[in-house]
């Protein structure tokens, strides 16, 4: 049963962590074709609300925004941190 719940976080996880990764790449298209404009409005409405809990601490600098990366190191070790007790 561990295992199994184990898998399943893990899934979500790494899912997750790509559509952030996609979310973040759509961003620099997002005045792009309205097939791109619509993917990135709905990756918006999953994504920004985590992201923009690091952005309150970290202000984009000369124009980059670094809060996504520091989302997904958090996401990730937290994960981690919840597998190592499942185990």
């Amino acid at each position: 049963m561990r295992v199994q719940l184990i898998m399943i976080l893990s899934s979500a996880v790494n899912f997750y962590c790509l559509l952030i990764f996609v979310w973040v790449i759509l961003s620099w298209f997002k005045n792009g074709g309205k097939v791109v404009r619509e993917v990135y409005r709905v990756l918006d409405t999953v994504i920004a609300p985590y992201v923009n809990l690091f952005r309150k601490f970290i202000p984009p600098m000369g124009g980059l925004d670094f809060s996504p990366f520091i989302a997904l190191i958090v996401l990730q070790i937290v994960s981690g941190l919840i597998f190592r007790l499942l185990i």
